[in-house]
């Protein structure tokens, strides 16, 4: 087993190869672990851990050391979010071959005068300089907090497959976990962020997992699947489809009965859908991977679901490299390609049925104003449905968890909501 210098080491060297490769965190921590066997699964979760941390932190540690280099992520990662104490962490490396040089006086009188309060508010919210405005935006007088709770440790959420099993079940087959009841999903279950160099139980092992009783699925993306409101009998398509997340949540309101089409662009994505499909025990998803299997479907569906493919910025807790590879030209391209997607797919919506609009985006650019922008040019053939009526019909006694605009949809966020951030529109064709 690795000591706490030899872990912090290798962290730095994982973190230099992602800087200087631009490259996924998880790939470069893979590479790290296939090249040096000898360390053990704690080990590894510890050095993934600093690494994420460092990731998520990037503007404070760099604040705190003057500098944004491999060396002071990793110790900020320490400092920041396992709450070590400089002096404290240089007694506990002082005997490790394996540690990287000791934090120098310099270094020690710099983090004592620090204080991260009188930090600027785009360092304290650990975003991107040209992020800031966009986060302002959304979030108004609190987007340093909702920016600083993006940049925290996430739970792990799994949601009920209400086909095989109900939530007291699952609750008792991983009480050993740890969870809880979600707060809001009604067949959410939470387990809480890991603290230091602790590691979730790897839940996809679970004899229960294998039976198809739960799916790992952030609450939010919950929350926007029970949005959407399908109802056993219902003929459904899921127009951005991915690996089927949502479609597997639909499947189970809907009891199996009514029909739902599974569709996405790029038909590699759905390959997984079969196996989770088989083990869900979903019986009413049909994935319609040829385009030239759509146009049979225009104006039939009661509820079209669109996906959309966004600049994740809702999920940094959980990929905080993608925040600091994130330009403004990616922006500009997903809004593009959202505007194609809504133009597209609002065709099969049937008179009188619902187009939801989901991202896992934070920014109002690819959200309200993508909508509104989208009504302007269907001027009459869809309108907004009443999104503050239907949360707390959804979610009663819940008005706080979410931000509201009765026409302009519903934005979860990490610090109001407890979730990744997500927004969801619902807009009614006419009759």
């Amino acid at each position: 087993k690795m000591r706490l210098g030899g872990r912090l080491a290798a962290a730095m060297e994982v973190l230099e190869d992602i800087g200087r490769r631009h490259r996924p965190a998880a790939d470069a921590l893979k590479d790290w672990s296939l090249s040096h066997r000898f360390a053990g699964g704690g080990d590894r979760a510890a050095i993934g851990n600093i690494v994420y941390d460092g990731l998520r932190r990037m503007r404070s540690a760099a604040w705190l050391f003057g500098e944004d280099t491999p060396r002071a992520l990793a110790f900020g990662a320490l400092l920041l979010e396992w709450r070590k104490a400089p002096e404290a962490l240089n007694a506990a490396m002082e005997e490790d071959k394996f540690a990287p040089p000791l934090l120098t006086e310099a270094e020690l009188a710099r983090l004592a005068g620090a204080n991260l309060a009188e930090a600027p508010p785009a360092v304290q919210a650990d975003c991107p300089d040209w992020c800031a405005p966009l986060l302002e935006d959304a979030f108004g007088q609190d987007w340093v907090r909702e920016g600083a709770a993006l940049a925290a440790r996430p739970p792990l959420d799994l949601r009920v497959n209400t086909l095989k099993a109900s939530r007291e079940q699952v609750l008792a087959e991983l009480r050993d976990t740890g969870c809880r009841p979600s707060e809001l999903a009604p067949h959410g279950i939470r387990i809480a962020p890991i603290e230091g160099d602790g590691r979730h139980p790897n839940v996809q092992a679970e004899p229960a997992f294998q039976k198809g009783w739960f799916e790992v699925q952030d609450q939010g993306s919950q929350i926007a699947s029970e949005l959407a409101g399908a109802a056993a009998g219902m003929q459904v398509l899921d127009y951005c489809a991915g690996a089927g997340g949502k479609s597997l949540a639909l499947s189970a309101a809907m009891e199996n009965r009514g029909q739902i089409f599974a569709h996405d662009a790029e038909k590699q994505r759905l390959a997984p859908m079969f196996e989770r499909m088989r083990r869900a025990g979903s019986r009413n998803i049909q994935v319609v991977s040829r385009p030239d299997e759509l146009p049979a479907l225009a104006g039939r569906m009661d509820i079209v679901l669109i996906d959309a493919p966004c600049t994740g910025s809702g999920t940094w807790r959980r990929r905080p490299d993608a925040k600091w590879r994130l330009t403004r030209k990616q922006l500009d391209i997903r809004k593009a390609e959202q505007a194609a997607i809504l133009g597209a797919a609002c065709a099969f919506v049937k008179p009188g049925g619902l187009l939801a609009y989901v991202t896992c985006s934070v920014f109002p650019e690819e959200n309200g104003a993508q909508i509104e922008a989208f009504r302007g040019r269907h001027t009459g053939d869809f309108h907004a449905i009443d999104h503050r009526a239907l949360w707390d019909g959804k979610f009663p006694g819940h008005a706080e968890a979410a931000r509201i605009d009765g026409q302009g949809g519903i934005s979860l966020s990490p610090a109001r909501s407890g979730t990744d951030g997500f927004y969801f529109c619902a807009l009614r064709r006419q009759g």
